[in-house]
Parts: C-alpha cells; structure tokens; sequence
C-alpha cells in the first residue's frame, strides 16, 4: 500500500477547528502517513502535533503559512521544515500575529460602513489563543446570520478586491521567502492557482522560492497540468495538501488531496 501525504493542513491555533489532537486522530483514522502543519504566521500547534504523531506513528513535518502582498495582491508562502524554535522567526511571526489583529479591527470597521454590524470581540471569541483571520471573520459573518456560510463572506465583502477587504500586510513574498530560508525552511508558493498571479513567479524563483504547491482542493485538473508545468520547467518541488481547517470550511478536507510519499522525501532531500 503506498504511503501518503497531506501537507497542507491548519489548526485552531491559526484559522483551523480541530486542536492538534483531533488533526493527528483524523489522520490517523484515514490511513495518512505523514502531514505537515501549516498555520497562518504560528507554529504554536507544531510541538504538539509532532509529539503525538510520533506516538501515533504519523510522521509530522513542521511547517507555516506566512501572509505576504505583493502589488495589492495577498500571497501565501509556505515553509516546510522550519526550525520553529528559531526565536528571531518567532518574533517575525508575532508580529504578523500584530498585523493580523488590526486588519480584522479595520475589515469590521469597513463591513460598518456596509450596513453590517458586528462586534469585534465575536471574531476574537472564534481565534481563540491563535492568529486570528478571514476566515474566523467570515465564520462570525454566518454565525450572526449576515450571510449564509463562510463562502459567501470572501464573495461578497471580504475576498482580495472585494468592498470590504483590508490589505496592509507589511511583508513581501520575497521577504517571506528570505524568512523561511533563514529558518532552515523549505519555501513553496500556496495555492498558486487561488492566487492566480503567475507574473511574479520569475522573482519568487530569483528570491529562492524552491517549489510549487500543485495538487490542492481549489485546484481543478486543468490547473492542476498547468502548474505540473510551470514547476517542471523552472526545477520547483511540487507538493500538494487539502488545505484543511478542521469544520472551518463546512467540511474536514484532510485527506481529499494527497501527495504520494516520494514527494515527501524528495522535500527532505533539498533541505540546505
């Protein structure tokens, strides 16, 4: 049977449901052998996580998803196989953690001004101890009955270029990139085909950008072939991963896109 992977996945220290218990139980319940935690600028779950999957034999490789914008353009970077006891990485990240806090303030100021009222803390209540974000807006969006599920939010008021969205990330994908490598990391572009800004890919590559996440959930086949491509052509390691947050996205997506075990080692094997 052959081993697999999915190396993309949140807790509910960043903008995920499940504590880092039950991604280890669900993983270990649907035959995964390895995962890689990746929540938003934290690595607060990683400790954790690595403990039990090691007891659970599931193999656990520490990871991030750091928020960057570029162009006015939000981008996500992940690093795999940080050292996430790096404490000047650390500090980077809690003040990412900082900027996050104020763009929810602003985003809920905006959805004022749109004739929908919410409280503040109603989205902190929902972060909990972690990096609040988007998606914990959205999901106190549709608790409050403003909207009819969490897609409708990035939709309507809070997706890039959307009425309500607020950018002001004080970091460049390029500086990110420079971040993880500096951790030890292994940087790949996220959900390229979400973000759909293939035009900067050539100064990501310049920067030390080492792959491309291939396979992921909102990645139709089509574009699937096209970033098989793209990576093959400038040498990128492909991974790939559900993205999964737990109930955050109405349903756990943890094991819906694997990546075969080989990938995994081929990610081991370009650690500097």
């Amino acid at each position: 049977m052959l081993k697999k992977a999915d190396l993309h996945i949140h807790t509910q220290f960043s903008d995920g449901t499940f504590s880092p218990q039950e991604v280890i139980q669900y993983a270990s319940k649907i035959g995964l052998a390895c995962i890689a935690i990746c929540d938003h600028d934290v690595i607060d779950g990683l400790e954790t996580a690595m403990q039990l999957g090691e007891q659970c034999g599931i193999e656990v490789i520490p990871g991030v998803e750091l928020t960057a914008e570029k162009q006015g353009a939000e981008i996500h970077i992940l690093g795999y196989y940080i050292d996430w006891r790096n404490q000047k990485f650390v500090g980077q990240l809690a003040q990412l953690c900082k900027q996050r806090e104020k763009r929810i303030y602003d985003m809920v100021e905006k959805l004022k001004a749109h004739g929908v009222k919410l409280d503040v803390e109603e989205v902190f209540k929902l972060g909990g101890k972690g990096s609040i974000g988007r998606l914990h807006l959205a999901r106190a969006l549709s608790k409050k009955g403003f909207i009819a599920g969490v897609d409708e939010a990035f939709k309507k008021y809070i997706g890039n270029g959307k009425p309500c969205y607020v950018g002001k990330i004080n970091l460049t994908p390029e500086e990110a990139i420079g971040r993880i490598i500096s951790a030890g990391g292994i940087p790949v572009l996220a959900h390229p085909g979400v973000m759909g800004k293939d035009e900067f890919l050539p100064s990501y590559i310049k920067h030390g950008l080492m792959g491309l996440e291939v396979y992921h959930t909102d990645h139709p086949p089509a574009l699937v072939r096209h970033y098989e491509a793209l990576a093959g052509e400038n040498g990128l390691l492909v991974t790939g991963g559900s993205d999964c947050h737990g109930l955050g996205k109405g349903r756990v997506l943890m094991g819906c896109v694997t990546v075969p075990y080989e990938l995994v080692e081929k990610l081991k094997n370009a650690r500097r």
